[in-house]
């Protein structure tokens, strides 16, 4: 369908004959500095502009945000490895009615793709299955290999994801008994330049400090949980643009995970209470060097979905201005993954305050209205 789908008429004022009109007043935040009195919805996509001959049978006031991203959950797992279609849609509507409508699904090892066919479900974005290292991730998540097979497995999960392939980086070495990296730097880079041919961006899962610079050098795109960030690594993601989604709700397991492992692992559990100490100050100087920060979750493991909120709220409490914490998971991050916000012939997607998200982030993950497809969901 295109954007002009269901509007015509002169002088671009779109005339309407058929179906019914949604109009949205009060505040339409289309960007951080780009405020409207109204918007209408006709045949699910957004104009400006008001239709002649419209039969409007719902008006909806408050704020409008574009229907918040989650960059960073997994609808298909959870902490035991694959669920079935009913878990995943409990978790899919349980993210819509929390405003959440894009989601990023940051590896699955389950077949989510009948999700796209429904009209009541937000949109995902695949990054297709993990790859870790052979016993160095959580049990039936991943494919678990070894560097000499990592290329072939980056091809072929670009091609089953939605141009996101996801990589564990980094995982306690039983040896060492520590977080260490998975991947040699010469497989790694092959795999991620094999990725970028098939049209698809490089994401890892990284938690330790040495991790992080081989895969920024190799051309790696975005990373997941960046713990290890320090002074010396900050700047070169800033350089390269290398984006990063801190899942700072997740973060704050750490020190129940360092409890949990400490008999057996315990430089480990030290690694994890120092990198959960400093989590906020790690994010904040990430974001004050200008390193992409964008909101994810990573529930569907050992978290709850429909969390969207109190992630955005853990950047405000970093010290990041709610006006960029929006961005992180509105305007910005729709732009970051290739989806459109609240711009003219867009399809509808968007979310409805009662009060305004720019003074209080935490009225997030509870929307009065939440519309997808320009369907009214709730």
């Amino acid at each position: 369908m295109s954007d002009s789908a269901g509007l015509s008429g002169f002088s671009g004022v779109p005339v309407v004959s058929g179906p019914p009109v949604l109009h949205v007043k009060g505040r339409v935040l289309v960007g951080a500095e780009d405020v409207r009195d109204e918007l209408w919805v006709i045949d699910g996509r957004i104009t400006y502009e008001r239709p002649r001959g419209a039969r409007e049978t719902t008006v909806i006031e408050g704020w409008t945000l574009p229907g918040l991203v989650d960059a960073h959950c997994h609808v298909g797992l959870d902490e035991h490895g694959p669920v079935d279609a009913s878990t995943s849609e409990k978790r899919a509507v349980t993210d819509r009615d929390a405003g959440a409508l894009l989601l990023r699904d940051a590896g699955s090892p389950s077949d989510t793709r009948w999700i796209d066919d429904r009209d009541d479900l937000p949109r995902v974005i695949r990054a297709g299955r993990h790859i870790a290292r052979t016993r160095r991730y959580i049990r039936n998540y991943a494919h678990e290999i070894e560097p000499e097979d990592l290329v072939a497995y980056v091809a072929r999960e670009a091609r089953n994801g939605d141009g996101w392939v996801k990589l564990v980086g980094d995982w306690i070495d039983r040896e060492t008994g520590d977080l260490s990296a998975c991947w040699p730097r010469g497989e790694v880079e092959a795999a991620i330049a094999e990725a970028h041919r098939l049209g698809a961006r490089v994401t890892a899962h990284c938690f330790a400090e040495e991790t992080l610079a081989p895969l920024v050098e190799a051309g790696i795109d975005c990373v997941e949980h960046a713990t290890g960030l320090t002074e010396e690594t900050i700047p070169l993601f800033a350089e390269r643009g290398v984006a990063i989604v801190p899942t700072l709700v997740n973060i704050a397991l750490f020190p129940k995970l360092a409890a949990g492992g400490e008999r057996k692992f315990p430089r480990w559990a030290a690694h994890m209470r120092r990198l959960h100490e400093r989590r906020y100050d790690t994010v904040r100087a990430a974001y004050d060097a200008g390193v992409p920060v964008y909101v994810g979750t990573d529930a569907g493991g050992a978290l709850a979905h429909g969390l969207v909120g109190q992630e955005v709220a853990e950047l405000v409490k970093a010290g990041i201005p709610a006006s960029a914490a929006l961005h992180a998971t509105a305007w910005g991050a729709r732009q970051w993954l290739g989806r459109p916000g609240l711009e003219e012939g867009a399809p509808a997607d968007l979310v409805v305050y009662g009060t305004d998200p720019r003074a209080d982030v935490r009225v997030l993950g509870s929307p009065d209205r939440v519309v997808l497809r320009g369907r009214v969901i709730r």
